[in-house]
């Protein structure tokens, strides 16, 4: 079995095929975590939850939605239900908002409501950044209650080793099937802390990427990052297949 603990179905991008690729992953064995970014994404990858055995979910506002009102009390009831294993994907990213610091001071609001969010409701947090490791290091230090995930992660291998102590994951996407920015963070990060993901609908593996071509990507597709991974630590498919599967089933507790 693989879990692609990371994918947003509930895109318009699967509007007109979404049951037929759920369905095609669970005929081969694959689960997926769908991630909330907004309130009503968050209801809806609950509603891909309900309908699905092979599909979980979690609930978030995504900080390039930090603008929005934040209703903690709604997202913690959302949090309660039975198929929400952890909240995300939340955090830090300034890209839109580089010379805007009062829309950083909202990010960092926001990220630690969901951090309380996280504790309060016991589930693990799903991290997003952009290059801002550093300052999301020091903000997450204030709660050690709470462990989780860094999605995508593209950082240096010494802010990762920061993050393991903390008792935190890794996880890596179809980004290490092209780029060997990650190959040292992967050699280095015990396999029992790695997670891998899709992100679908985005960042197609090799070797399906086209040049210059957006090319959907799809949670079947996880097998190319578990590859890569074996490749990369010289370990078997097979061990790097188990091993994901088991870190995504004790840290995002999934009953299968």
């Amino acid at each position: 079995m693989l879990i692609d603990t990371h994918a947003h179905l509930n895109f318009k991008d699967f509007d007109n095929d979404r049951e037929e690729i759920i369905k095609k992953c669970q005929a081969n064995n694959v689960g997926i975590i769908n991630i909330g970014v907004n309130y009503e994404t968050s209801k809806q990858v609950i509603e891909i939850a309900e309908k699905y055995s092979n599909c979980w979910a979690t609930v978030a506002v995504h900080p390039h939605d930090a603008s929005e009102t934040f209703d903690y009390n709604k997202f913690l009831e959302l949090a309660k239900h039975s198929k929400i294993v952890g909240v995300g994907e939340c955090g830090l990213d300034y890209q839109f908002c580089e010379n805007d610091i009062e829309a950083q001071k909202q990010q960092q609001k926001i990220f630690i409501q969901h951090l309380k969010l996280a504790q309060e409701a016991n589930k693990p947090i799903i991290i997003h950044s952009r290059r801002l490791f550093p300052e999301i290091l020091e903000i997450v230090k204030n709660y050690p209650k709470v462990i989780g995930v860094l999605h995508c992660y593209m950082g240096r291998w010494s802010y990762a080793e920061e993050y393991l102590k903390l008792g935190y994951y890794l996880s890596f996407t179809g980004l290490i099937t092209y780029a060997r920015d990650y190959d040292k963070v992967i050699k280095n990060c015990p396999l029992d802390r790695i997670l891998i993901e899709t992100d679908s609908p985005y960042l197609i593996p090799e070797p399906l990427r086209e040049k210059d071509k957006m090319v959907r990507n799809t949670p079947e597709n996880i097998k190319y990052v578990a590859e890569k991974i074996a490749e990369i630590k010289g370990l078997s498919f097979g061990e790097v297949a188990e091993q994901t599967t088991q870190n995504a089933k004790k840290i995002f507790n999934l009953m299968i």
